[in-house]
């Protein structure tokens, strides 16, 4: 081999190695600033179940044998839907997740994270291992929710009961079986960047963008998603086919055919009651979500409606 062969040969490997090593900063787990979690003082544990039923976490997280079905009443089933054992089988596209225990359980569970380590999986996908956590673990939306509302949520997490249940292994096809590749999914769809246009110097508004935007998490299923599964961002919740592969999750947009129609109080009182103003009742996946949004004050569910009203035309 020549030497202009063996010069260009060795430019071509540093330019793979510095190409590799570009790719794997740009994409590597990224933690907040260690700061972002200090000095919050005390966790109001009352915002913080306020934030738990806003985040929906139940609904993914309590094991599939603690649903509230055959409870004999409210403070049963809130009982049920408290142990955050795990191990409910969320079907999609890419294989089959099992969200974990995320009771306080000090081997089985999250009881000894810290609040930086709950914080950084909540905001950012980080793992306590420091890998990247997949997406089905909505903090694509959680990372719009404040320092304040993630100190008191871990707060409030910590009073609930312990399982000492262990889950199985997310069962997902190659190549998304490769978690590093999440990175690249990060690099081009993590953002805290608003979904929506809205007029935030309205109070009301501005607290509607934020719960349906961030904790409440509301584009996860409702807005479209590409091959890559990241949102269409300009079809924000405009309907999508539901990930479990029965049906179809509905516009809810002001243009939509059917909630379109609704007046703002519809909207507030479907989440509290789960009646349409047809009298039709809640239905699918969103019985879960109605019943987390009737644990929250009639302002916040004031605030959700406003936003959804409030959608700029698409």
């Amino acid at each position: 081999m020549g030497r202009r062969a063996r010069y260009l040969l060795s430019g071509l490997a540093l330019l793979a190695i510095a190409g590799g090593g570009l790719a794997w900063w740009l994409t590597k787990p990224d933690r907040s600033d260690a700061s972002q979690w200090e000095g919050l003082g005390d966790p109001d544990l009352s915002n913080g179940e306020r934030v738990f039923w806003a985040g929906g976490c139940a609904s993914c997280h309590a094991a599939p044998d603690t649903t509230d079905n055959g409870a004999s009443d409210d403070s049963a089933a809130d009982e049920k839907r408290l142990l955050l054992a795990g191990g409910r089988s969320l079907k999609s596209p890419f294989g089959t997740f099992y969200p974990p225990n995320i009771s306080p359980d000090e081997t089985a569970g999250i009881g000894t994270w810290t609040l930086a380590e709950f914080g950084d999986a909540m905001t950012r996908g980080v793992g306590r291992d420091g890998g990247h956590l997949y997406p089905s673990f909505p903090y694509g939306s959680y990372i719009r929710m404040t320092a304040k509302d993630v100190n008191d949520l871990w707060g409030f997490m910590q009073t609930l009961p312990k399982s000492g249940n262990t889950t199985p292994q997310h069962d997902l096809a190659f190549p998304y079986n490769i978690r590093p590749a999440i990175g690249v999914w990060k690099f081009f769809y993590l953002t805290d960047e608003p979904r929506a246009r809205i007029n935030t110097a309205d109070t009301k508004l501005a607290r509607g963008q934020y719960l349906v935007e961030g904790p409440g998490h509301c584009g996860e299923c409702h807005t479209p998603r590409d091959a890559l599964g990241g949102f269409e961002e300009a079809r924000w919740l405009t309907g999508a086919p539901n990930p479990e592969g029965e049906g179809r999750i509905p516009d809810i947009t002001p243009a939509s055919k059917s909630v379109g129609g609704w007046s703002a109080s519809d909207i507030a009182s479907y989440l509290e009651t789960g009646f349409t103003p047809d009298f039709d009742t809640v239905g699918g996946s969103m019985v879960e979500v109605q019943k987390n949004m009737a644990k929250l004050p009639a302002s916040d569910r004031d605030a959700i409606a406003a936003y959804l009203k409030a959608l700029p035309a698409l």
